[in-house]
């Protein structure tokens, strides 16, 4: 079966800065424009509204200097107005070769934001036209709010189409301003539109206010549409555009008889770079893209996965540049925890194993996720935990830090049944602990080793939740012996490696 190839026009640098709070760097603009065009191949790109502002101006300079050098004006587009030809002369100025000249798709729109009559906006359109051919600039119209003309006010739209036809337009844009359709609205409006007129190019250019704007998609590529308008991480104004990612993955699963050109192996990368210039930070449930969209997180997942790939799809991360991850919390099973083994070459015994995954899920209890990276740590906290038994236990402590107050400690501690409460000050909150804890021992007449050593370790590239492995070294009749802690919190985590010190050193 020949397939049908449709273009992918990517607009961040236009409907996607209009994201709130988002604005590209000159330079970001330039990166972003290579990585589209030349990392993930989309047909072309938006990159700009004209003269909005002198940043934006040297922005679309330095892209359009980019692209005479590698023959890709064609490919690079700007939104223009029907402003007397002003678009045009900043367009000449930075360069640009190709306008998509925003009109009114709408009568509403015609009528109570310009108070126009169709007739006078079809005029000034076509001079606009006429003028950006004398100065060799191709043409693409846009039909704002084209959605809500086909719902309110259709003959008009007709009207404006049967006109538009007959320009020299290259491409005809018909956006879902609104983001107001649904998709059996799109189906039906754009097959009209493409039956009627079989000779025009016609592109879709979805909003997601409804979170529709992927079946929208879908239903113009079947309703014959030339041409999709998307963005990276689908940003844009109020609940963004239909997003690059879901589009390509939705077309080359769903819809087989279309060919694009996007390579999905690029998505990834290109998805983060965007994320890290603009900070706006991906859903970690967004599909395609977010943290967490290959991480299986329930234990039963884990184990069919192994059982011939039970819980795969055809999104497979490996298509995107990802891999498929394992999360380890509470609803972790074995099998998650030996994915993860495997992929740091560790092996553990069945009964070692049974007391690791223990070990996780009260983890997990405390703190949503533990990291593969954590693993070495835990093994080692739970391994060196069956090499004594529990009979001097840390039954409660308080811990105090105020600022221009000397942090304490109140230590509620029990010896062979009998309880011991004390409290003590310090140079920091495990010194106040330790000095309590003296205190206690003295009292006793016990003896309490010294210690020599204090190391904390968190896994390599953590954020602040992490879990922290403290390893104490400590002397005790001459002989040096470490214990370990784990804990998200670095105190306690050494409050639990000196209550080991505590059982260790009376065996």
């Amino acid at each position: 079966m020949k397939k049908r190839k449709i273009e992918i026009m990517d607009t961040t640098l236009r409907d996607g800065e209009q994201t709130s709070g988002v604005s590209f760097s000159a330079t970001e603009k330039l990166t972003i424009a290579q990585l589209l065009l030349e990392e993930l191949n989309v047909n072309r790109i938006e990159i700009a509204s004209a003269r909005v502002s002198e940043g934006e101006f040297q922005g679309v300079k330095g892209i359009m200097a980019w692209a005479e050098e590698k023959k890709y004006c064609d490919r690079i587009e700007v939104l223009t107005f029907v402003d007397g030809g002003l678009s045009i002369e900043w367009m000449k100025k930075a360069g640009a070769k190709v306008q998509n000249l925003l009109t009114k798709g709408s009568l509403n729109h015609l009528t109570h934001q310009l108070k126009k009559t169709p007739e006078q906006h079809f005029a000034e359109i076509a001079q606009t036209i006429a003028l950006a051919q004398e100065n060799n600039i191709e043409t693409n119209v846009y039909l704002e709010d084209w959605s809500n003309g086909m719902i309110n006010s259709p003959e008009y739209v007709f009207q404006y189409l049967d006109f538009l036809t007959t320009q020299p337009v290259k491409r005809i844009l018909l956006p879902d301003t609104l983001g107001v359709l649904i998709p059996s609205q799109t189906s039906e409006f754009i097959s009209k539109i493409i039956t009627k007129y079989p000779n025009s190019h016609f592109d879709f250019h979805a909003h997601n206010d409804y979170d529709l704007s992927i079946a929208n998609v879908m239903e113009a590529v079947k309703a014959g549409i030339q041409g999709l308008h998307v963005t990276v991480n689908g940003m844009g104004e109020r609940a963004g555009n239909a997003p690059l990612e879901s589009t390509v993955a939705v077309i080359n699963d769903f819809l087989p008889e279309i060919e694009i050109s996007v390579k999905e192996s690029s998505l990834y990368s290109v998805s983060k770079l965007v994320e890290t210039f603009t900070g706006q930070r991906i859903p970690a449930n967004k599909p395609i893209v977010g943290d967490n969209v290959f991480t299986q997180t329930a234990g039963i997942h884990a184990d069919g996965d192994n059982k011939n790939n039970l819980y795969f799809n055809n999104l497979l991360p490996e298509r995107f540049g990802r891999k498929r991850k394992y999360a380890l919390g509470k609803t972790s099973g074995k099998a998650n925890i030996e994915k993860n083994l495997q992929e740091l070459g560790l092996k553990l015994n069945a009964d070692d194993l049974k007391l690791v995954t223990q070990r996780i899920i009260e983890l997990g209890d405390k703190k949503e996720t533990v990291t593969k990276e954590d693993l070495p740590y835990i093994i080692s906290d739970v391994l060196d935990s069956q090499t004594y038994q529990d009979k001097i236990v840390v039954e409660s402590y308080v811990l105090v830090h105020a600022k221009g107050l000397r942090p304490s400690t109140t230590l509620c501690l029990k010896i062979d049944n009998e309880i011991f409460e004390e409290n003590a000050q310090g140079d920091g909150q495990f010194d106040a602990f330790m000095n309590a804890l003296s205190k206690i021992y003295k009292n006793k007449k016990m003896v309490l080793p010294k210690l020599i050593d204090y190391a904390v370790r968190i896994p390599p590239g953590s954020s602040s939740d992490a879990l922290c492995e403290t390893i104490i070294t400590w002397t005790n009749n001459g002989k040096e012996f470490k214990t370990r802690g784990l804990d998200s919190d670095q105190t306690v985590a050494a409050i639990i490696a000196t209550q080991k010190m505590l059982n260790v050193a009376i065996i």
